[in-house]
């Protein structure tokens, strides 16, 4: 088997055994105590989104919106063409932006390599969102590679369909594309956001 293979078959089953360990059923209802498949937050569908680009800083007072929906690109994390450095000076004032939120939501896209135009080391399309005042939080990541071989829960489900249907089964709701895997999970109380709504 070769080196990437292997770590593909590793790694999906390190992320199949983690989401085994917490299924639960799809009809669960909120606020979750376990972990259950990735959903979409409720205030996802009225939230105005704000998109930077490759290095750009939100503004100060973006911290002070509530809810709080965010893009960013982070495709450009090299070492040769400073994009690491960029990187590093604007994701301070990225997460400083989302602290005082109850309601938030952001979607970005990665890719961490050598060079322009090298193989990623690492790259994904995330998405993490959390309902402080609901109680819960979702996170999920899709095409998720690792030297360019897709790993994710979805490929372990693949993997597991033929011999174990019903684990393949379990499993999908966490992930079902190659490179997928996702949950949504219940949050400590908040005080703060209990009472501001």
């Amino acid at each position: 088997m070769s080196r990437p293979r292997l770590r593909t078959v590793l790694l999906s089953a390190a992320l199949a055994l983690g989401a085994a360990t917490t299924t639960v059923p799809a009809a669960t209802a909120a606020p979750l105590s376990r972990p259950g498949p990735f959903t979409e937050p409720g205030f996802a569908a009225g939230c105005p989104w704000h998109r930077y680009g490759e290095g750009e800083q939100p503004p100060w007072w973006l911290a002070f919106a509530d809810p709080l929906c965010v893009e960013y690109s982070k495709r450009d994390i090299t070492v040769d063409d400073g994009g690491a450095l960029r990187f590093l000076l604007a994701e301070p004032a990225r997460v400083a932006a989302s602290l005082l939120t109850c309601h938030y939501y952001q979607r970005d896209h990665w890719s961490v390599q050598s060079t322009t135009g090298a193989v990623p080391w690492v790259a994904w399309d995330g998405q993490y969102w959390w309902d402080r005042t609901g109680r819960r939080a979702g996170v999920r990541l899709a095409d998720f590679r690792i030297d360019g071989v897709r790993v994710g829960v979805g490929d372990a489900v693949a993997a597991l369909r033929p011999r174990f249907p019903d684990l393949a089964d379990a499993l999908a709701a966490y992930g079902s594309a190659s490179g997928e895997s996702g949950l949504t999970t219940e949050l400590p109380f908040d005080l703060r956001c209990a009472l501001g709504g």
